[in-house]
């Protein structure tokens, strides 16, 4: 089977000597990350299930046993699947096919950003000293397992009730926790080992490498989507906003944005969150993201969310 995260493949047990069928465990042994099992239909005469590839290449064993019954051992090589089907640099097995992820991921997407705006003391922020570092936490940790101890460590009082990506959690990706494109070129096997993907990826290269392009009308954007600018007078000339539309935080209203302002000279910068009523009328033209405005790029959308397979 290709470890894509998509492939499945069903299982049929059915008593040899045509007797009723026992009650039956089934349980991965060995490379647990790498895929799971999930009963379909247990009868008196048949089982059936089915085992769905993960992500991870390598070997997964599945044990199924039960009363009076000896232990039955399936092991499934996870072959490693390096298509990349849009040719923008990104694998489809790190792309969210499934709605349901896509949703989960821009809920928990816009959802950790808007943290960082409202909780500006809280342990992770000294990360978080630009727009593309807003960027590359509230991606990573949208893609992690969300449970107790991950939640207190982000000075969250719970865990919120969204679900969690289900086609992998980071790090446990081929690519490990190096999820940033930051080379050119469509994706290839040799992209795992040669500095092509990093942990660290600046605003221009997570806009060329990483995302693309939905429209130049920020009525086109949805939760989750980013806002990018082009200043050349300054020294970081490429900026970044996520819309976050409805607030996660908030009485139900008007649609937000959330971004970090950069460092400016001696001054860290600060976490921003606005109204997108408030930035159409911007004062300084540049920072208003309109069609007739030059220096607004566009809104962008995560690569992964193309929904390739």
């Amino acid at each position: 089977m290709l470890a894509d995260g998509v492939s499945a493949s069903e299982i049929e047990i059915i008593p040899a000597d045509g007797g009723r069928m026992p009650k039956l465990v089934a349980r991965v042994v060995e490379g647990e990350r790498r895929g799971k099992f999930e009963w379909r239909a247990l009868g008196s005469k048949r089982a059936t299930g089915v085992l769905q590839a993960g992500v991870e290449p390598g070997t997964l064993t599945l044990v199924v046993s039960g009363p009076k019954l000896a232990a039955r051992r399936v092991t499934v090589d996870l072959a490693p699947d390096y298509s990349d089907s849009d040719h923008d640099g990104t694998p489809d097995v790190l792309r969210l096919s499934a709605p349901a992820d896509r949703e989960s991921f821009r809920r928990w997407f816009t959802l950790l950003a808007e943290h960082a705006a409202i909780a500006p003391t809280a342990p992770f922020s000294a990360e978080i000293t630009d727009c593309a570092a807003l960027l590359r936490f509230s991606y990573r940790e949208a893609l992690k397992r969300h449970d107790a101890a991950w939640a207190s460590s982000l000075s969250l009082a719970d865990v919120p009730a969204i679900d969690d990506v289900r086609k992998y959690a980071v790090p446990y990706t081929p690519l490990g926790p190096r999820l940033f494109r930051v080379k050119d070129g469509s994706f290839s096997a040799s992209d795992l080992g040669d500095g092509t993907f990093s942990e660290f990826a600046d605003a221009k290269n997570l806009m060329l490498r990483n995302t693309h392009l939905v429209g130049r009308e920020v009525g086109d954007a949805r939760p989750g989507d980013l806002l990018f600018f082009r200043q050349l007078e300054q020294r970081s000339p490429f900026h970044s906003m996520i819309f976050v539309g409805r607030s996660h935080f908030s009485a139900p209203g008007d649609d937000w944005l959330v971004y970090h302002t950069g460092p400016d000279g001696k001054r860290p910068g600060v976490m921003k969150r606005v109204h997108l009523r408030d930035l159409l009328q911007h004062p300084d033209p540049r920072w208003r993201p309109v069609a007739s405005n030059s220096n607004f790029l566009g809104v962008f959308r995560w690569n992964i969310l193309r929904g390739a397979n």
